[in-house]
């Protein structure tokens, strides 16, 4: 089974991005990915993590190198 934490979330003006690190849990593991959505400041939150969690997901399906075991 698959378990998906968001840290912190920041919005980076700059950027114009919401940003957090997503913990994807597999199989005793735990694999941390820095991850991204674009949007403006007003976007909902429950649709940013959403983002989020779905960024993380494709970097970890995809066999990305950025990314650090804990």
């Amino acid at each position: 089974m698959t378990q998906i934490n968001l840290g912190s979330v920041r919005y980076n003006a700059t950027a114009g991005a919401f940003e957090a690190r997503v913990d994807i849990q597999r199989a005793g593991q735990t694999f941390r990915y820095p991850c991204q959505v674009a949007g403006p400041m007003t976007m909902d939150m429950e649709r940013v993590k959403s983002g989020l969690a779905r960024h993380a997901l494709r970097m970890s399906d995809s066999g990305s190198s950025l990314l650090s075991h804990v």
